[in-house]
C-alpha cells in the first residue's frame, strides 16, 4: 500500500497537486498529438519522401502497431521499475523519434522516425497510474478524468495546429514543434512529478511480450491493410489466422507464468473484463466524429451535403470536440465520487449515443457540427474518466501500469475498428462528382448511427459491470471465485 504522508510532509506536497495533474496531462496530450501530425501532409507524402503512396502509408502504420506493442510492454516496466521513470523513457524516445522525423527527406527513416513516436504511447497510462500512487484519494477521480481525456484532446487540437503549420511553414516543422513539445513536457515531469512509491520488482515477462506484441501486429495489420490487400486475400486472413493463434499461445503462457505481463485472472474479472469489452466499443465511438468531421467540411459543396472548406477550418470544427473532453472532467469527478464510476460510464455512453444520433440528421453546417461534436466530446470525456477508475477499483496498486495500459489498447482497438468499418463504407457507398467516385451523404450517416449503436453497446456492457468495486488486492468474492475455478478449468484443457 501506499504510504500516507501526515503532518508537514503533507501539506508540502498538497500544493503540488495541482501542477502533477497539469504536467502529467500536458505529457499526455503532447503524445496523443501524434495521432493527428502528419494527417495535413498524408497527400503530399509520396512528392515530400519520394516513394510511392504505397510505401509512404506505412508512415500512419508504424504509429499505429508500434503504440500497440508499446502500450502493455511499458505498463508492466513501470511497475517493475517505477512509473515515472518508464513515463520519461516514453517520451525521450517520442523526443528522438520527433527529431529523425524532422531530418528525414525519403521514406525509410521517416518510418522509423513515425515508429519511435508510436512507442511513447504509454505516457498516459503509466500517467495516471502515477496518479493513482501519488495523489490523495479525494483529488484522484478527477485528476484521473483530465489525464484520460488528454487521450482525446490531444488528437482533437492536432489537426488544426497540424493545418497551421503544413500551410505556412515547411512541413519538418510538424516535427520539429513535436520534439520541442516533448522536450518542455519531459523536463516539467522531472521538475514536478514525484516518483511513483508502488514498484512490483520482478523479471520481465519476455514470452508474453512477444506472443501478445506478435497477435496485436497480426490483428492491426490485418485491420489496417486489409482495404488495401483485399478482405478475403490470403494475406488478410493469415494475420487474422496468426493472430489467433498468438493470443490463444499468450493466454496458456500468462496462466502459467509467475510474473505476467498482464495478469489474466486479474483481466476478467467482471469490473476489468466488462470495463474493457466497453473500452473497445467507446473507442469506435469516439473515433467516428474524427473519421466523419473532417470530410463533411472538406466535400465540394457540388456534392450537395459538402461544406467545402479548408483542413484549417476542419481542424477548428474538431476543436470544440477537445475542449469538452477537459470541461467535463469535473462532472466525470464529481459524478464517480457521487454515485461510482459505473454510473458515470452509462451517463457518458447516453450523451455519445444523443449526439451521434443527432448527426444521423443534421450535417449540413458548421455550426451543427460543432454542437454535435460538444455534445459528444462531453459524453466521451464522462466515460473517459470513468474507466481508469474502474480499472483500478479492481487491481492491486503493483498492477495499475499494465492494468491501465492494456484499457488504454482496448480504446486504441476501437479506433482502428472503427477507421477500417469507416473506410469500407466510405469504399462501397460512393456516387459521381465531375467523373470521380466521392462518397455519398449515406456513407457518413451510417458512420454516425453504428457509433451511436457503440455506445448504446458500451451502456448494455455497463449494466455487466459489478455496481460496487472490489478492494484492490482484496479476497475474491462471488464472480472473481467463479471465475478462478473457470481459469483452472481453463489451465487443464491447455
Amino acid at each position: 500500500m501506499v504510504e500516507q504522508k501526515t503532518g508537514p510532509e503533507a501539506l508540502e506536497k498538497a500544493p503540488a497537486t495541482g501542477a502533477v495533474v497539469a504536467v502529467l496531462a500536458l505529457a499526455g496530450i503532447v503524445v496523443s498529438l501524434m495521432q493527428t501530425l502528419v494527417i495535413p501532409i498524408i497527400p503530399h507524402l509520396p512528392e515530400y519522401l519520394n516513394a510511392p503512396a504505397s510505401n509512404t502509408a506505412w508512415v500512419i502504420t508504424a504509429t499505429l502497431l508500434a503504440a500497440a506493442v508499446a502500450t502493455p510492454v511499458m505498463g508492466r516496466l513501470g511497475d517493475m521499475f517505477g512509473k515515472r521513470r518508464m513515463l520519461l523513457v516514453s517520451m525521450g524516445i517520442m523526443i528522438v523519434g520527433s527529431v529523425i522525423g524532422a531530418l528525414s527527406t525519403s521514406v525509410v527513416p521517416m518510418i522509423v522516425g513515425r515508429a519511435l513516436q508510436g512507442l511513447a504511447a504509454g505516457v498516459i497510462p503509466l500517467g495516471i497510474s502515477v496518479m493513482r500512487d501519488v495523489l490523495p484519494k479525494e483529488k484522484l477521480a478527477g485528476a484521473v478524468a483530465t489525464m484520460s481525456a488528454s487521450l482525446g484532446v490531444g488528437g482533437a487540437f492536432g489537426l488544426p495546429l497540424a493545418a497551421l503549420i503544413a500551410e505556412y511553414a515547411d512541413w519538418h516543422w510538424l516535427f520539429w514543434v513535436s520534439a520541442i513539445m516533448g522536450v518542455v513536457g519531459a523536463i516539467a515531469v522531472v521538475i514536478v512529478v514525484p516518483e511513483s512509491p508502488e514498484k512490483s520488482g520482478g523479471g520481465f515477462d519476455y514470452v508474453g511480450a512477444v506472443t501478445l506484441s506478435g497477435g496485436l501486429l497480426a490483428l492491426l495489420l490485418a485491420v489496417s491493410k486489409g482495404a488495401d490487400w483485399g478482405w478475403s486475400s490470403g494475406t488478410t486472413l493469415g494475420c487474422f489466422a496468426a493472430a489467433i493463434v498468438l493470443f490463444i499461445l499468450w493466454v496458456s503462457w500468462e496462466l502459467r507464468s509467475s510474473q505476467p505481463i498482464v495478469d489474466v485472472r486479474v483481466a476478467v474479472r467482471p469490473q476489468v473484463l466488462f470495463t474493457n469489452i466497453a473500452s473497445i466499443v467507446f473507442g469506435f465511438a469516439m473515433f467516428a466524429a474524427s473519421m466523419v468531421f473532417p470530410q463533411v467540411v472538406q466535400m465540394p459543396e457540388a456534392t450537395g451535403y459538402g461544406l467545402g472548406g479548408s483542413m484549417m477550418v476542419a481542424g477548428l470544427v474538431m476543436a470544440p470536440f477537445g475542449i469538452m473532453l477537459l470541461l467535463a472532467a469535473p462532472l466525470s469527478s464529481w459524478l464517480t465520487n457521487t454515485f461510482g464510476p459505473r454510473i458515470t460510464l452509462m451517463v457518458g455512453a447516453i450523451v455519445v449515443a444523443l449526439g451521434y444520433l443527432l448527426g444521423v440528421f443534421a450535417l449540413h453546417s458548421i455550426w451543427q457540427l460543432i454542437v454535435i461534436g460538444i455534445i459528444i466530446g462531453f459524453g466521451t470525456g464522462l466515460a473517459y474518466g470513468a474507466m481508469p477508475a474502474l480499472i483500478m477499483g479492481a487491481v492491486p496498486p503493483s498492477q495499475t501500469g499494465a492494468a491501465n495500459s492494456f484499457n488504454t489498447l482496448m480504446r486504441s482497438l476501437g479506433t482502428s475498428f472503427a477507421s477500417a468499418l469507416a473506410g469500407v463504407i466510405v469504399a462501397q457507398m460512393t456516387m459521381t462528382l465531375g467523373g470521380v467516385a466521392v462518397p455519398s451523404e449515406s456513407a457518413f450517416r451510417w458512420i454516425m448511427a453504428l457509433a451511436a449503436g457503440a455506445a448504446v453497446a458500451a451502456l448494455v456492457l455497463a449494466f455487466f459491470i459489478p455496481g460496487r468495486s472490489d478492494a484492490p488486492g482484496g479476497a475474491a468474492t462471488g464472480s472473481e471465485e467463479t471465475v478462478d475455478v473457470a481459469i483452472e478449468g481453463i489451465e487443464q484443457t491447455v
